[in-house]
């Protein structure tokens, strides 16, 4: 599998259920909040920081997500995504990015389209079974609890960049 990792350079992942635990807290006021990992975050800061190219696509719009993921240096955020596959054929078109080098994460019937147009189609642990049976990767931690930061240590360290450096801000 390392030999398979070391030819991504190119991190997509989905929000609900990959990057949160997939819980939504509706709270009195009304608002919703998601829980995110912290370690989730340092990794994709790492991989920002080491010049890895990060795309979040979700067919959610949360804000204070997008203020999350922009504070970690991630500044490819699409939200309010309907059809995720016709927007990253485009995407990797537009900006002249090999499928053969991306990574992408989903967990749930949403995702499927998008996981047989990359290099390596990964999961979080409690995925969908109809997601786990396409995925190339199924992470052994769950969504929202490290399953981020598994795949990029696993590309990174295939590529030789798991070695943080002085001057990554904390997570």
């Amino acid at each position: 599998m390392s030999v398979l990792f070391s030819s991504i350079s190119c991190f997509v992942f989905d929000v609900d259920g990959v990057l949160t635990d997939g819980t939504v807290l509706v709270l009195e006021n009304g608002l919703q909040a998601r829980r995110m990992s912290i370690k989730d975050g340092f990794a994709l800061q790492l991989a920002v920081k080491k010049g890895y190219r990060v795309l979040i696509l979700s067919g959610a719009a949360v804000s204070p997500v997008v203020d999350r993921l922009q504070k970690l240096g991630i500044d490819d955020i699409q939200m309010g995504i309907t059809d995720k596959a016709a927007f990253l054929k485009n995407y990797l078109q537009h900006e002249n990015i090999p499928a053969s080098s991306v990574l992408f994460m989903g967990d749930d019937l949403p995702d499927i389209g998008v996981m047989g147009l990359v290099g390596i189609a990964a999961c979080p642990a409690d995925a969908a079974p109809e997601v786990k049976d396409v995925s190339t990767y199924i992470s052994s931690i769950d969504g929202g609890m490290g399953c981020v930061r598994e795949v990029i240590r696993e590309v990174m360290k295939a590529r030789g960049d798991w070695a943080p450096e002085e001057g990554v801000a904390s997570r």
